[in-house]
């Protein structure tokens, strides 16, 4: 019999995502106070099962850089380790990772004679190289290092204060050989106003630089710029203006995937986030659009990207204290989800940090509900799921297969239509690809219809295989009883 392949892609439904988020983790556990960075930089990395957080921490006395590691997807953590060594300030850090290849960089000193640091290690996190330091400005306020891989290429933008312009500027160092020499300090902003904390991002050759500038606020609005470099940090294009003037807009986090840029901020004149989205690698950009409409400040948004999966989390007062909430696009940008709450906590939850890897969406912060500063964690295991493309193998007559609902509670209906009578066998398969339940049914030329019984299989993703001596369909069920 002749057959064709007919390629579907599934989408799932929105509410799963808010189902599969996972208890808060508590990471560090000591009397003294430890806390992630500001979000323009990430504190959370991650490849593969491999999951990387870094924080500063004041257990010695004095804020040092410390580093923790999980290396089976969140689900149990190492020790901490002090990665910073010194008997001054060595705080806010930020991670980036390229396989086995962990990059960590943070600033440190005294008062305003700041100079940025960087480590690596090569094996995953095991051990680690000596510390280097990147910069060696007398006197300078060389601070809020952000950080992103691309290949062999390490590129690291910061907040300057060398010029002594009354602000600060936008300075960039890059590594071509992976963190083991480095090029000179190159200034990308220049204006009397203040400019500060970058966020980078990287694909290929293309390198992406967003911040905050008061440049065009007559009364010391905030303004989202952005630069880009074509050839790997080597040549920079021009500062772009991405908010208007009568925005007031900081904190900015950017991600891109290919040639599509994301960008987040927060709104000072709306106390709400806002994204916008470039789809030709930063040359032309879209009118922004606002996440969050809520009551109270929603600020310090972080954003991260995989494929068509934009996932953005920020720290928000509409319960009366700061949490963390998220939110998901699942089309690149177009349409958002609603906003999850992911923290219900006493005290505050601030300064969060979102990372992904394979289908787990990982979220860091810092958190005071136990009357103390502590690192938290939290993941959703299926909240990235880069849904596959499944082959249905259908003879050449125009058969159908509707399942009904999807998601499906208690039962599951099965539509379908068979050119011959004969045995039909519905395996449900789980995400390990293990088979739940099988059943067999005898049914008629024509269009038949069959039912499952869901109520003792818990809640997920599965995949449901149909199987007769004419037809093979596989398609996707949510399961949320």
């Amino acid at each position: 019999m002749k057959t064709f392949l007919l390629s579907v892609a599934f989408l799932f439904a929105a509410t799963l995502t808010m189902a599969q988020w996972e208890p808060d983790v508590r990471l560090t556990n000591d009397p003294g106070a430890g806390r992630t960075s500001l979000n323009n930089a990430w504190c959370i990395a991650a490849s593969g099962d491999t999951v990387h957080v870094v924080w500063q921490d004041d257990r010695t006395g004095v804020e040092q850089t410390y580093y923790k590691r999980s290396t089976d997807g969140g689900i149990t953590w190492g020790e901490d380790t002090r990665l910073s060594n010194t008997t001054v300030y060595a705080g806010d850090p930020t991670i980036a990772v390229s396989g086995s290849f962990v990059n960590v960089l943070w600033h440190g000193g005294v008062l305003y004679d700041f100079m940025l640091y960087y480590t690596r290690s090569t094996d995953g996190g095991t051990t680690w190289d000596p510390v280097t330091q990147l910069t060696n400005w007398p006197d300078a306020h060389t601070i809020y290092p952000s950080m992103a891989v691309s290949g062999s290429v390490v590129h690291v933008p910061w907040q300057d204060n060398r010029d002594g312009n009354g602000g600060n500027e936008i300075y960039y160092k890059r590594s071509a050989d992976e963190g083991i020499t480095w090029g000179d300090d190159v200034r990308l902003s220049n204006d009397p106003n203040y400019s500060g904390l970058p966020s980078v991002a990287a694909a290929g050759s293309d390198v992406h630089i967003v911040w905050e500038d008061d440049r065009d606020g007559p009364n010391g609005e905030g303004s989202v710029y952005y630069k880009r470099s074509t050839d790997g940090g080597i040549t920079w294009g021009d500062d772009t203006p991405l908010t208007n003037s009568s925005a007031d807009a900081w904190d900015p986090s950017v991600a891109v995937s290919d040639s599509e840029v994301h960008v987040v901020y927060y709104d000072w004149a709306w106390n709400e986030i806002f994204y916008i989205h470039s789809t030709d690698g930063g040359a032309t950009w879209q009118s922004a659009q606002q996440l969050t409409n809520a009551t109270g400040f929603s600020k310090y948004p972080s954003i991260a990207v995989s494929g068509s999966f934009v996932h953005v989390t920020w720290e928000d007062t509409r319960d009366g204290n700061f949490e963390i909430y998220y939110k998901r696009s699942t089309d690149g940008g177009v349409t958002w989800e609603p906003d999850v709450r992911l923290t219900n906590a006493m005290y505050n939850s601030l300064l969060t940090s979102v990372a992904v890897s394979d289908s787990v969406v990982h979220v860091v912060w810092t958190d005071k509900r136990d009357f103390n500063d502590e690192i938290y964690y939290k993941r959703n295991p299926t909240g990235n799921v880069i849904t596959p493309t499944w082959t249905i193998e259908q003879n050449i007559s125009q058969n159908q297969l509707v399942i009904s609902p999807n998601p499906a509670s208690s039962y599951l209906n099965i539509n379908f239509k068979s050119p011959t009578s004969s045995n039909v066998v519905v395996n449900l398969i789980n995400m390990s690809g293990q088979t739940i339940m099988t059943r067999e049914f005898a049914i008629s030329e024509g269009m038949n219809h069959v039912s499952l019984n869901l109520t003792d299989i818990s809640d997920g993703i599965y995949s449901l295989v149909l199987t007769n001596e004419n037809q093979r369909y596989i398609s996707r069920v949510v399961v949320m009883n």
